[in-house]
């Protein structure tokens, strides 16, 4: 891995709490993701699966991770299985992890090779009379793959069906929501990372130059910077092009005149960042693409002063459509017929900002976490309104990810990063470094 190591007592923590959760005599699992084929013997970057990454910091294909808290085996409390690394791996491949670096990275003294695993499992199954098994949960998940997680569940429950199932991801919500510190200094990591980039192409971001070309121009700061890339697909959205909310083509050329809305952040140690800035190609906003870009930056200031403990997510959206839509007012944009004729399911607001304002994130971009809940300290939120206005050939939306205090404002993890307008022309311009 590119990124340094992470103090296993992250992950010594999170399966403490984890244990604690779960019902008397049972066993959890947790598997990694397979790697994914392309076509031929073409393969799809690894990426490891966030739950058993977050309870063992184990970043590797084909790991097992089993929690059996109450084993009268105290052996088989905590057990990871891993690929163990023959002559023709260690060639090709290079070495996996040892059973001295998987106590090293994850705090487990008890690691097995995977050959050893039905062997290892049937004298667990014995003790234990509940399974978790580890299905997704989220609430945006939508997926038609059936993953190693998956087809392990199936052969499990297949061979020991007389024990009972519960659910390994209502805990996982709850837990992976509320951030550590050391998950916040990762985060922070990654933001600081996306900094970088954001201020490389700000020097960059021209007439003429093509929207892949700013992509690249990302890659190679964020991975100089020990990421392994852009923490979920970039949007690079010249003109019009920022009116389609998830915009990935990124092969447009910049034309003057126009803005450009970067949604494009990098990640760290598996922990995402997500940014959006919108900026004038020509490195100056026109008045009308200022005044719409000062009042998306008044929404969000807005917001974010609503991100506190206690605040339930779904009334918070509410409010800031309140705060929109006065601004959508002052634009002219809404006039006083267009609101007392909304649709209340659907007002007016929304035909200028048709998405949310917050999500959860931490490991995955859009992250676990209960939205029913009231919002608690140490949960981190992105903040993103915008304004897309296709009949005037622009949107714009900015994005920047809080950590929420005990007491006070959240802390914005993006400080550093430029998004007043006049700070950003005066960059662009070569005024101000």
């Amino acid at each position: 891995m590119k990124y340094q190591p992470i103090n296993s007592a992250l992950f010594v923590k999170n399966r403490k709490n984890f244990v604690g959760n779960m019902k008397p005599n049972s066993l959890a699992i947790f598997n990694s993701n397979d790697i994914y084929p392309i076509s031929a013997d073409s393969t799809m970057p690894f990426q490891q699966h966030r739950d058993i990454f977050y309870l063992s910091g184990v970043d590797q294909e084909e790991s097992i991770l089993m929690l059996f808290p109450d084993c009268p085996n105290e052996h088989l409390r905590e057990v990871l299985f891993l690929k163990e690394t023959s002559e023709h791996i260690a060639v090709w491949e290079g070495e996996k992890l040892t059973k001295e670096a998987a106590f090293e990275t994850a705090g487990i003294r008890t690691v097995y090779w995977l050959q050893d695993l039905e062997k290892i499992l049937f004298e667990m199954t014995s003790y234990c009379d509940t399974f978790y098994i580890n299905t997704n949960e989220h609430y945006r998940a939508n997926t038609e793959t059936e993953t190693r997680e998956d087809r392990f569940t199936k052969w499990l429950l297949a061979k020991y069906p007389a024990h009972a199932v519960a659910k390994s991801n209502p805990i996982l919500q709850a837990l992976r929501s509320v951030k550590d510190p050391i998950e916040i200094e990762l985060m922070q990591q990654a933001c600081d990372i996306t900094e970088k980039g954001f201020r490389r192409i700000l020097n960059f971001i021209k007439p003429t130059v093509w929207e892949y070309e700013i992509e690249a121009e990302l890659i190679h700061e964020f991975v100089k910077n020990r990421s392994k890339g852009f923490a979920y697909t970039p949007i690079i959205a010249s003109g019009n092009n920022a009116n389609v909310l998830h915009y990935i083509e990124n092969n447009q050329q910049c034309k003057a005149g126009d803005l450009i809305l970067l949604d494009v952040a990098a990640e760290y140690a598996n922990y995402a960042s997500d940014l959006t800035r919108t900026v004038p190609i020509s490195g100056k906003f026109s008045d009308r693409q200022k005044a719409v870009y000062n009042a998306v930056n008044r929404v969000k200031k807005e917001a974010t002063k609503m991100l506190l403990p206690g605040t339930i997510w779904k009334e918070y959206h509410v409010e800031v459509g309140k705060v929109m839509t006065s601004e959508l007012l002052k634009l002219g944009l809404l006039d006083k017929a267009d609101i007392q004729n909304e649709d209340k399911n659907w007002p007016a607001y929304k035909k200028y900002f048709m998405h949310g304002t917050s999500h959860h994130i931490g490991l995955d971009t859009h992250d676990y976490g209960l939205l029913y809940e009231p919002m608690k300290a140490n949960n981190v939120f992105t903040v993103e309104p915008g304004i897309y206005l296709p009949k005037e050939g622009f949107g714009i939306r900015l994005e920047d990810d809080v950590v929420i205090q005990e007491n006070g404002a959240p802390f914005n993890l993006m400080r550093n990063i430029p998004i007043e307008a006049d700070e950003i022309e005066e960059i662009m311009l070569g005024k101000i470094s």
